[in-house]
């Protein structure tokens, strides 16, 4: 059976075991979530497995796969204890359906936060064991010997003493009527055959020969295709459009209008993209019709000086300020960013009157159903969505706006059509990371480390529309994420200006959400306090960490790897950068060099990291690369500017990303740790902006605060 092929599992629901029955001649194991709302208790096991009598193990992914290798990595938990190699299982996608596949973090069905693995780490392998367990005690029993004279290995269980040996599938029966185990033990570290050892992508062969199904891919029977063309307006909709030419194309079907968007379906993607280009659309710009980029800027400038909510406070700030002065400031300016997945959005629907199908990758199963039920009117249980791979996620995919327009267009067609973004619309049309600006103020003890620190965020709160669990006394826990530095401070201040972007303008998560904005700024701003005190700035972070070890590990280790103390000739720079969130530590430094006209050219990036637990190093790696890559694009060429109320930008032409002759040697070392598994996804893109701009500094003299890197301010005078 195909990894990508969708199951539907009927599982009986116990208090404890949601399934331990017989079902399509398999044995069906799953355990219940823990309903606590505290992460650092225990989590009932929350797994699905299904032993068939004969073929290969499934395993149901209750997370989705965005190229981050969360597939691999959870299949290695449930294998580890459950005995069995990685070569006799295979995956397939949860359905939607919360009650049994939330991530117990979240409690809901979400990939995202670089929560999967730690969401699911004892879970996923107490459903590994307690399967290995009543299998086990099935052939104990049926051999008539002590459960503990017999051992699980490579699929199979054995005795030893008598020769005997049985495969997992010709125990199903019996296990399904042994007693669920009360208590599950867990392998020691030592015993771990799989976890912390590299291992193949089980999604990669079908990568590699095409035959993995991503949303773009879905077909169904019958299924016609559907260009969109969005308003291009914030707050806009569409006015008129005069449909006589496109219908005139060969192979268009249908013209739909909805209020923010009109789309031609035809018989395939071709005729309706000609349909699309064809129409003459009259499209009401609304109330922000001359808004340009100059404007949201000057808002946001505005906002600086504006109304603050307290977050954190230790110590006493202005004791601090008033006794220590000067009080040296630093504004940090960060521009809107969009994701530029890989895969464009696209949604496949068929609605009907008793029921609807949704063909889509998405990182929020939950609540795409939720949403399409919404707009159809059916009720909840008859919405079911057939998940995919996802080409990339990044955050754009914890939204549902692209699923709600395809579900408004599939009600006005007969039949099942799949709605298909081009990459001009996924641009114009994000769930943007907004303006986001920060002042830190510091002040300097006579040793010349920081005595007080205030930082005031001013951005948007996307967690009050997305999850606003988020959102304490007013505060966007998300965006101040690591606002208060992670440095031993005696005085710290941190506030929160809230400034949102434009009706109609809809702001999400991006990769590394609250670090990305928050460790440029003290990043940088501990670099800069370095220099006023003539201090080395390796060694300024060495003095502000000791009191924590992980940290200080990485540090330490990123600079004997980069040869920090080497010197370097002069156009050259290497800059650091700390950052710890996720649950994980890492430390980033880059080296630089100016050419003569000013141009940057990114030499080398090395980053150690501490991600406690490592499941899978070759994901580790990945994922830490990926992180770089993705955060160097944003730190050159990351900005999306506004004119008439619209995106200009709509392609990799005028939104470029790195390409594979501007990308830089990266070197990334693992520190071996025995502490709970902490996120990797998010964690390699915080710190690249902030150790480019202290290793531009070095190579230039230069102190820049503003991104994207405008390498006019770098050309020599």
């Amino acid at each position: 059976m195909s990894i990508f092929d969708r199951t539907n599992l009927a599982l009986s629901r116990r208090n404890l075991l949601i399934g331990a029955s017989l079902t399509a001649a398999g044995l069906v194991i799953g355990l219940r979530p823990s309903r606590s709302s505290a992460a650092s208790e225990p989590f009932a096991p929350d797994a699905f497995i299904r032993i068939p009598a004969e073929g290969k193990i499934v395993f149901v992914m209750a997370s989705v796969e965005m190229g981050q290798g969360i597939y691999t990595a959870v299949a290695m938990l449930l294998a580890e204890e459950l005995e069995v190699t990685l070569d006799q299982v295979t995956l397939e996608h949860a359905p939607a359906d919360p009650a049994r596949y939330a991530n117990p973090l979240l409690g809901d069905q979400i990939t995202g936060g670089s929560l999967a693995i730690r969401g699911v780490y004892e879970q996923m392998r107490k459903a590994g064991a307690a399967a290995r367990i009543m299998l086990v005690n099935a052939a104990a029993r049926s051999w008539g010997v002590a459960p503990d004279t017999c051992k699980a290995e490579a699929g199979h269980v054995i005795h030893a003493a008598s020769g005997r040996k049985v495969a997992y599938g010709g125990l199903i029966e019996a296990a399904a009527s042994e007693a669920v185990p009360q208590e599950v033990p867990l392998k020691s570290a030592t015993r771990f055959k799989l976890i912390g050892r590299p291992a193949r992508r089980l999604d990669s062969p079908e990568k590699i020969n095409g035959t993995a199904k991503f949303g773009i891919d879905a077909r169904p029977e019958g299924v016609s295709y559907a260009a969109i063309a969005i308003c291009p307006h914030f707050g806009g909709k569409l006015r008129a459009v005069e449909d006589g030419p496109a219908m005139a194309v060969k192979g268009v079907k249908q013209v739909v209008r909805i209020d923010e968007a009109v789309a031609v379906v035809a018989d395939n993607t071709g005729a309706a993209r000609k349909g699309l280009a064809a129409l003459v659309i009259d499209w009401d710009p609304g109330p922000h019709a001359t808004l340009t980029t100059a404007d949201l800027e000057k808002r946001i400038e505005e906002a600086i000086d504006g109304s603050a909510l307290p977050h954190i406070n230790e110590g006493d700030i202005a004791k601090a300020e008033a006794e220590h002065g000067p009080v040296h400031e630093f504004v940090y300016r960060l521009p809107i960013l969009t994701h530029s997945t890989m895969e464009p959005m696209n949604c496949t629907l068929h609605v009907r009157g008793d029921g609807c199908d949704v063909w889509v990758g998405t990182q929020i199963m939950s609540r795409t159903r939720q949403a399409v039920a919404d707009v159809t009117g059916l009720p909840l249980e008859k919405v079911v969505v057939h998940n995919h791979l996802l080409g990339g996620g990044f955050g754009r995919r914890l939204d549902v706006d692209g699923v709600i327009l395809a579900a408004k267009i599939a009600r006005q067609v007969n039949g099942p059509v799949k709605v298909t973004w081009s990459r001009e619309e996924d641009i114009r049309h994000d769930c943007y990371r907004y303006l986001n600006y920060s002042k830190v103020t510091a002040t300097l003890g006579a040793d010349g480390m920081p005595v007080s620190w205030r930082h005031r965020v001013i951005g948007p709160s996307v967690m009050a529309r997305w999850y606003p669990g988020f959102v304490r006394d007013g505060v966007d826990l998300d965006i101040m994420a690591r606002a208060e530095s992670p440095y031993a401070i005696p005085n710290k201040y941190t506030d929160f200006v809230r400034h949102e972007a434009p009706d109609g303008m809809l702001t999400g998560n991006w990769r590394g959400v609250g670090a990305t904005r928050n460790v440029p700024p003290v990043e940088g701003g501990i670099d800069e306090l370095a220099h006023i005190a003539g201090i080395d700035p390796l060694e300024y972070r060495r003095r502000l960490v000791q009191h924590e070890p992980r940290l200080l590990g990485v540090l330490d280790l990123a600079a004997e790897k980069a040869g920090w103390s080497t010197p370097l000739p002069a156009g050259k720079g290497r800059g650091i950068a700390l950052s710890d969130d996720f649950g994980s530590f890492a430390a980033m430094i880059a080296e630089v060099s100016l050419a003569e006209d000013g141009s940057l050219r990114t030499d080398r990036i090395v980053c150690a990291v501490d991600c406690g637990q490592v499941i899978n190093p070759d994901t580790v790696e990945a994922q830490i690369q990926s992180g770089i890559v993705y955060g160097l694009s944003a730190a050159l060429y990351g900005r999306i500017t506004v004119e008439n109320g619209a995106v200009v930008e709509g392609n990799f032409d005028d939104s470029p990303v790195l390409r594979i002759n501007e990308t830089p040697k990266i070197e990334v070392y693992i520190v071996p740790s025995s502490e709970p598994p902490g996120g990797i996804g998010e964690v390699g893109t915080p710190g690249v902006a902030p150790a480019l701009f202290n290793a531009i500094f070095v190579a230039t003299g230069k102190r820049l605060r503003s991104l994207p890197i405008d390498q006019n301010d770098l050309r020599r005078v």
